[in-house]
C-alpha cells in the first residue's frame, strides 16, 4: 500500500493473470484463482486484470477516492467491488489485530516484525521468477460469506473448539497469545481438536505458514456478511495453497462459503515493472 500525500489514504495495486495476455513476462505462479472444495465462485465477482485496493480511516473518503479513480484511467471497466472494515482495529505486539464477524480476534498468526513479514511475503532472487518481480508479492483475495446466524447458535465454548483459540486469542491449552501451544502434548486433540481451524492451518507452530494476512469484514445487508480474506506470500504453493489444502474437512467448513476473489501479483516499488508488463 502506498500513501496518497495529504489525503490520509493508501492505494495498493495488484496484477491479475489477464494483465499479461497481450505480452509481458508473467510471474510463474500467477493464474486465475482455482475453485477449492466448498467454494462457489461467482464469475462476476472473481478474477480481474487489475486489483485496486484503497484504504483509509474514513469510509466516506475511501468511497470518494474510488469514484475519482475509476474514470481517471481510460478503458477501465469495473468488474467487482467489495467494501470492507476492520472492527476494533489495533496493533498489539507489532501485529495488526481486528475482530471478525464470528466475534474472534484475528491476526495473531502474523509475524511481529517487518523483517519476518518481508521474508514471508516478498519474492526473492533465485525463485525462478522474472527479474522484475523480485521484491513483489503474490496476493490472494477471498470473499467468504459467513453463516453468522448459524454460528451464533453454537455456544462460545463450541465456537472456541472449532477455531482452536479463545475469542480474545488465548490458546485452548492455556498458553498465552504470545507463546506457542504444545500440540505434541495433545496428540488426540482433547484440548485443541484435530479438526480445529488453527491446528489444521499451522500444525507445527514453530514452522508457521509463509504468508502474512490482512483481512477485512464486510456487510452487504440482508444477512450477507463475511470476510474479505487477504494474504501476501512469496510463493503461492507453499503459502496459501498449502494451508488451504490442509483445511479441507475442518470443523468450520459448514459455516463458510467462498463466492469470489482472485490471485494477483503486487509489483515491487518503483516503475520498472511497467516495462516488463508491456514487453511484447
Amino acid at each position: 500500500m502506498r500513501a496518497l500525500d495529504g489525503a490520509g489514504l493508501a492505494v495498493g495495486v495488484g496484477l491479475g493473470a489477464g494483465a499479461f495476455e497481450v505480452g509481458g513476462t508473467r510471474p510463474r505462479q500467477l493464474v486465475d484463482m482455482p475453485s477449492f472444495p466448498g467454494d462457489l465462485l461467482d464469475p462476476a465477482r472473481s478474477h480481474g486484470d487489475v486489483l485496486v485496493q484503497v484504504a483509509g480511516d474514513r469510509a466516506v473518503d475511501v468511497r470518494a477516492a474510488v469514484e475519482r479513480l475509476l474514470p481517471a484511467v481510460p478503458g477501465w471497466r469495473e468488474r467487482w467491488r467489495v467494501e470492507g472494515f476492520r472492527a476494533e482495529n489495533r496493533e498489539e505486539g507489532g501485529r495488526g489485530l481486528a475482530r471478525n464477524p464470528f466475534h474472534f480476534t484475528e491476526g495473531f498468526g502474523n509475524p511481529a516484525g517487518d523483517r519476518e513479514s518481508a521474508d514471508r511475503a516478498l519474492v526473492r532472487a533465485g525463485q525462478g521468477e522474472p527479474e522484475w518481480a523480485v521484491g513483489g508479492s503474490y496476493q490472494v483475495v477471498r470473499i467468504i460469506r459467513l453463516a453468522a446466524e448459524l454460528w451464533d447458535k453454537d455456544s462460545v465454548s463450541e465456537q472456541e473448539r472449532i477455531i482452536g483459540r479463545r475469542r480474545e486469542g488465548r490458546w485452548l491449552d492455556g498458553a498465552p497469545t504470545d507463546e506457542e501451544p504444545n500440540f505434541a502434548a495433545d496428540p488426540e486433540g482433547r484440548l485443541t481438536p484435530l479438526d480445529s481451524h488453527v491446528r489444521l492451518a499451522a500444525p507445527d507452530r514453530r514452522d508457521p505458514p509463509p504468508l502474512v494476512r490482512r483481512s477485512y469484514s464486510y456487510d452487504r445487508g440482508d444477512g450477507d456478511t463475511g470476510l474479505v480474506f487477504s494474504c501476501f506470500q512469496r510463493d503461492l504453493a507453499k503459502g496459501f495453497e498449502a494451508v488451504q489444502k490442509r483445511l479441507a474437512g475442518e470443523a468450520m467448513a459448514k459455516y463458510l462459503l467462498t463466492t469470489g476473489g482472485g490471485y494477483y501479483f503486487v509489483p515491487p516499488p518503483g516503475d520498472h515493472w511497467i516495462d516488463a508488463l508491456l514487453q511484447a
